[in-house]
């Protein structure tokens, strides 16, 4: 899903590469034309269930790269999932992992109304200056991912959440650090080929369901 975004882009190419056979949900087919994937046109922000039902019916799994590229965009990553979710359940399909970020995990909402005020994962320049600055300037997108974050806490699928720090445009090394439940101590960035090498690998996890992955270099 999203996979035109920075994350779901690489998480398309690497699953094509693995030979992976591929749905693609998107705003805009056109961009996928050249790709050896069947594409659904669907615009996540107002999902249309028949469409997102087609797209996911008879897949083992669905990767979401879903999440605001601006202030006004944000919202779209929990009515997206939402809406992805009940086409999911309506198709019989339970695996599903996503991207969040690593700063929610201490974001209030109405499914954790009384996080902690630190990661535990988080030094001491993280928790007193990185991630308050993170906060104070992404406070919607987190507030999105962390209402995103409890659909899928009250849903019955399985599935994982990974939380990257600050995404980089780097190559994939497929040697980045990961901690469960907490973000990893240090960690500061991750590219985005990284996060989405991750998201593929716990697909065959078991232990990674119902779970949150830190991920970081």
């Amino acid at each position: 899903m999203a996979a035109t975004g920075g994350v779901g882009s690489q998480i398309l190419a690497q699953a094509v590469a693995a030979g992976h056979e591929v749905t693609a949900v998107v705003r805009s087919p056109a961009k996928l034309a050249d790709l050896p994937v069947r594409v659904v046109a669907s615009d996540l922000a107002a999902a249309d269930p028949a469409a997102l039902r087609s797209a996911v019916l008879g897949a083992d799994a669905v990767l979401s790269g879903l999440g605001a590229r601006t202030a006004a965009e944000a919202g779209v990553a929990s009515r997206g999932t939402r809406a992805l979710l009940e086409a999911m359940q309506a198709a019989g399909v339970r695996r599903i992992v996503v991207v969040s970020a690593a700063s929610v995990g201490t974001v209030p909402s109405p499914g954790r109304p009384n996080p902690p005020r630190h990661n535990p994962g988080d030094g001491f320049f993280m928790r007193h200056l990185a991630a308050p600055l993170a906060k104070a300037a992404f406070r919607r997108h987190y507030a999105d991912l962390a209402l995103m974050e409890d659909a899928l806490r009250e849903s019955d699928l399985d599935w994982t959440v990974a939380r990257p720090p600050r995404l980089l445009n780097t190559r994939l090394t497929g040697t980045y650090r990961t901690a469960y439940e907490q973000n990893v101590r240090a960690g500061m960035f991750i590219s985005r080929a990284d996060v989405a090498h991750l998201m593929l690998d716990v697909l065959g996890r078991p232990e990674t369901i119902h779970r949150v992955i830190g991920i970081a270099n």
